[in-house]
């Protein structure tokens, strides 16, 4: 109850616009939710209609209305660190600015994912009497390794405050719904030999010249596009970072490079092992990181009556969200959030205030129709 006193004031009842720059304001780099996940219940445990779930940083807020149906509206509170651009504007705290006659909002989150969650909260408060119950998910640590994930960790611990019949995740996709998701997985690929001065490099066997045949076979690599239920998933596997050395004088005797694989939803991540196995055949491959793609689901009656509100062409997924965990559970789950996904992560992050408004009308005619 003192977090809960002493938590920032949200206003829910502000233009959602509006409310994404307070939230944008409120700081909360992976790790440091506190703060904002404090902001967050407080605001919704003054609303009657709502039951509140408080789980580490992560906050669930439900009707119990006694519908039929039942919908995950689900946002992450966490961003990637601040810009260390001098001059970049998607920083702490917001800004304003007018572009090409529309209302731009810059600020770490703004599209990633701050402006969802302002349509989630904006939501949570205006619809006391939705045609659907509702859960309203907030969660911590997605912007790092999934093992450290706030939903990961409510599916263990609550499971039962994450049942629905469908879900939407509110991640960036400029208005648009997107089905499904691809997976991802990192691995790590070392390579030893015997150290020696440089001088005398013929005594020793140079672990990073034996990285040039693992570099060559990303290099020929050919990723693939693949159909899933009418959507086209692109694939791509590729190095992400590389290290090795001791000193300017030392043949190193290892080596290693980090290589991160995105899978399309017909694979299973067991079947995504084997192919980078495949790929790779020869090398011990060290894993840090696999989660599963999530097929569309775009059959599922709840899903097809979401893509015909929302009215417009679903596309697929390429990066992976949290749906994917939603798939797990059984929940057909979709992306459709305000803002464009290729500013997430940049130093000019940035959302049209009209986007936001717009997102919130969908939502809600759907919720109220």
């Amino acid at each position: 109850m003192l977090a809960a006193m002493i938590a920032p004031d949200l206003d829910l009842a502000a233009d959602p616009a509006e409310l994404t720059a307070d939230l944008i304001d409120l700081e909360s780099v992976s790790g440091g939710e506190g703060p904002i996940a404090d902001a967050v219940e407080a605001a919704l445990r003054r609303l009657p209609h709502l039951t509140v779930h408080r789980d580490g940083d992560a906050v669930v807020a439900r009707t119990e209305l006694g519908r039929d149906e039942r919908v995950v509206l689900a946002g992450h509170l966490d961003t990637v660190p601040l810009p260390t651009v001098p001059g970049a504007r998607g920083t702490v705290p917001s800004s304003w600015e007018e572009a090409d006659g529309h209302r731009v909002l810059y600020g770490r989150g703004a599209t990633d994912m701050k402006g969802g969650v302002a349509v989630q909260l904006a939501l949570a408060a205006a619809l006391t009497e939705p045609n659907r119950d509702v859960s309203y998910v907030f969660y911590d640590h997605e912007e790092v390794d999934a093992a450290a994930s706030g939903l990961g960790r409510l599916q263990r611990n609550a499971p039962e405050l994450l049942e629905a019949d469908f879900a939407v995740l509110l991640e960036p996709t400029d208005g648009t719904v997107e089905g499904g998701c691809n997976g991802t997985m990192r691995f790590r690929i070392t390579t030893t030999g015997r150290a020696a001065h440089s001088g005398r490099s013929w005594i020793g066997e140079n672990a990073i010249h034996k990285q040039a045949d693992v570099l060559a076979r990303l290099s020929a690599y050919t990723p693939r596009t693949i159909t899933v239920e009418g959507l086209d998933y692109r694939e791509g596997l590729n190095a992400t970072g590389i290290g090795g050395g001791v000193a300017g004088n030392v043949v190193p005797d290892t080596a290693h490079v980090e290589i991160n694989y995105r899978f399309a939803p017909d694979k299973t991540p067991e079947e995504a092992v084997a192919h980078v196995r495949e790929v790779f055949a020869g090398y011990e491959l060290e894993f840090t990181d696999l989660s599963a793609a999530a097929r569309p689901g775009l059959d599922r009656p709840a899903a097809a009556a979401f893509v015909a509100a929302v009215g417009q062409e679903p596309k697929p997924k390429y990066g992976w969200t949290d749906v994917a965990r939603f798939s797990a559970m059984g929940v057909p789950a979709v992306n459709f959030g305000p803002g464009d996904a290729l500013l997430a992560h940049t130093d000019d992050e940035h959302v049209s205030a009209e986007a936001v408004r717009e997102c919130y009308r969908a939502l809600a005619a759907w919720l109220t129709d």
